[in-house]
């Protein structure tokens, strides 16, 4: 099982002069941290008109830039937004193409229709309309990443003539791709267009992730007909993280995680419109407060504990059969200076034997992977 971390570059208020540099310079910090210690994907996401939530709508540049401070992590986009009318496919491949190549080969391209409606709306795009558009927008990007020159499209959501797109990606024939899938029927369409399934849901635990991985795997060997030039054969969930010997920092930790949790309550609510003003922080009331989580389930949102809770929860995980368990700890204002303790404590005491056991069990490549070897 891999392991990967996971960011919104979330910033909660109260806002200082400071507050998104802060976050963007220290999330970076943690990834460097994270590629010494051996953790092997960093993931971004794209989101767009979600303050406090989320600020990282370019992640392209933030994944640029954490690659010139790392030398093995692989740089996840988590995902990019393919509908035509969120990021024309021509400019998609250009910056795939370009973060590979300052990357010498790392990129993993996770592409998605977006959720929210605010963002939706924000782009002139119908909850009905995207599916097809995404398809047809990754479909173009990928010909454009693959053809010397590409032949024009004159489809329903994007209309361009022929050309060739260029640079071309350095990992051949383009980086390994994924979808973000957050639902059962998503995880067996990845299966069947042979992409890997980046399930979002926040908290599943090890016995329902064990069901998604037989799904998926089984639907990839009933029928795969991929989208792009090769197979990308891995499921990866995201989980809530916080690694400590101090039971008041788990405790803060999953407090963070009920805000990040509040937050995609308010924003991903269907038919939500963009308010007259936003204060989640102040909305969320007492739930920051950690008496409140002393009878709370920690597991329903993540794994916050000792090394030794941390290694048994992600046991659990290993033998479900998922390939990647994603750790989110960027979230809800809590401390960068925890984080990177917690990063430090898990890369110390837990993560070398899961290292050790992948090390030693026959292995695929980022290549062979891709491959659906």
């Amino acid at each position: 099982m891999k392991f990967g971390i996971f960011y919104e570059l979330q910033t909660p208020r109260p806002w200082g002069p400071d507050s998104e540099h802060d976050t963007i310079r220290e999330a970076l910090d943690q990834v460097g941290l994270a590629d010494k210690i051996g953790i092997d994907y960093v993931w971004a996401v794209e989101h767009h008109f979600l303050p406090e939530y989320c600020h990282c709508s370019a992640p392209e540049v933030f994944l640029a830039a954490a690659s010139q401070r790392t030398k093995d992590i692989r740089l996840g986009h988590g995902i990019v937004l393919s509908v035509p009318n969120f990021n024309h496919p021509a400019r998609v491949a250009e910056r795939i193409a370009m973060l590979d190549h300052v990357s010498n080969g790392r990129v993993e391209f996770g592409s998605g229709e977006g959720t929210s409606d605010i963002e939706l709306d924000g782009f002139n795009i119908t909850r009905e309309g995207k599916r097809a558009a995404w398809e047809e927008g990754l479909r173009a990007t990928v010909g454009m990443m693959t053809e010397e020159i590409y032949p024009g499209i004159e489809g329903n959501t994007i209309s361009m003539p022929r050309r060739s797109v260029v640079p071309k990606p350095y990992q051949k024939p383009h980086p390994p791709l994924w979808v973000a899938c957050n639902r059962r029927e998503k995880i067996i369409e990845a299966a069947h267009l042979g992409l890997g399934a980046l399930n979002f849901s926040f908290g599943v635990r090890a016995e329902l992730a064990a069901s998604y991985a037989r799904d998926y795997h089984a639907a990839m060997d009933e029928r795969c007909e991929p989208l792009g030039k090769a197979v990308n054969r891995n499921l990866a969930v995201v989980t809530g993280f916080s690694c400590t010997n101090s039971r008041q920092d788990a405790k803060d930790a999953f407090a963070a995680m009920k805000f990040f949790q509040h937050a995609i309550n308010f924003y991903f609510n269907p038919g939500q419109k963009m308010p007259e003003s936003i204060d989640l922080r102040a909305s969320f009331g007492d739930g920051m407060q950690v008496a409140n989580v002393d009878h709370a389930d920690p597991a329903s949102l993540g794994i916050f504990g000792s090394p030794a809770d941390v290694e048994r929860a992600l046991l659990a995980y290993e033998a479900s059969g998922v390939d990647q368990i994603i750790l989110l700890s960027q979230v809800g204002g809590y401390p960068h200076d925890k984080i990177m303790a917690s990063l430090e404590l898990f890369g110390r005491e837990v993560l070398p034997a899961f290292k050790e056991r992948e090390r030693t069990r026959p292995q695929r490549t980022p290549a062979a992977a891709a491959a659906g070897n």
